[in-house]
């Protein structure tokens, strides 16, 4: 076997176990991600793991990592989609979706468990931030009219309130204020999208 197809193969591998990771870390936090689970989720025995990462934290690292570019990814696309001049507005629409507030385990992960991120190791705060300022980076280019530090700084409030109302709105047990919530988000948004 070529050692090419070798390495492609331990990188399909790699890739299923930080997909099954990332997953656990957006379902059940990092304090409920265990190695064992997320091998057999990847179709794995528990002892082919440390052929991929060091450690548990590595593994936590590199599936924040990854959580975070799909996430990204996403929203790249509903950007991409958009009409011209709606770019933003697809940005927090998709953001704010009733699909994103049922289905953590596909969305953001630090509106999944962000909360827990300050308990991690450095690599995973690490991993973590790079990702929130991926997200605040996206946000940002939305206002090529501004200079850097106003686009910046609008960017940090609207990736904080979207990831804020994503939270409370998946944490109330009531669909009409979740829906209200997030209607909220959006309101107090618009008018910064529109310039």
């Amino acid at each position: 076997m070529p050692i090419a197809k070798a390495g492609s193969k331990k990188e399909e591998t790699r890739e299923r176990i930080l997909r099954a990771a990332a997953r656990a870390i957006r379902k059940h936090g990092y304090e409920g991600v265990g190695v064992a689970d997320v091998m057999k989720e990847a179709g794995l025995t528990h002892g082919g793991f440390y052929a991929h990462f060091e450690s548990r934290d590595a593994l936590l690292a590199a599936a924040a990592d990854h959580a975070g570019a799909e996430s990204i990814e996403n929203l790249t696309r509903a950007i991409a989609a958009a009409k011209p001049g709606q770019e933003l507005m697809a940005l927090i629409d998709t953001y704010l979706s009733d699909r994103h507030v049922v289905a953590p385990e596909q969305g953001c992960a630090i509106a999944a468990a962000g909360t827990e991120v300050p308990r991690q190791q450095a690599e995973v705060r690490r991993a973590a931030s790079r990702r929130i300022k991926d997200l605040i980076g996206l946000i940002e280019r939305q206002f090529p009219e501004w200079g850097r530090s106003a686009a910046h700084d609008k960017a940090m409030g609207i990736a904080a309130t979207l990831v804020g109302a994503l939270v409370l709105a998946r944490a109330v047990d009531d669909a009409q204020l979740s829906n209200r919530i997030r209607k909220a988000a959006r309101e107090l948004i618009r008018p910064a999208a529109a310039g």
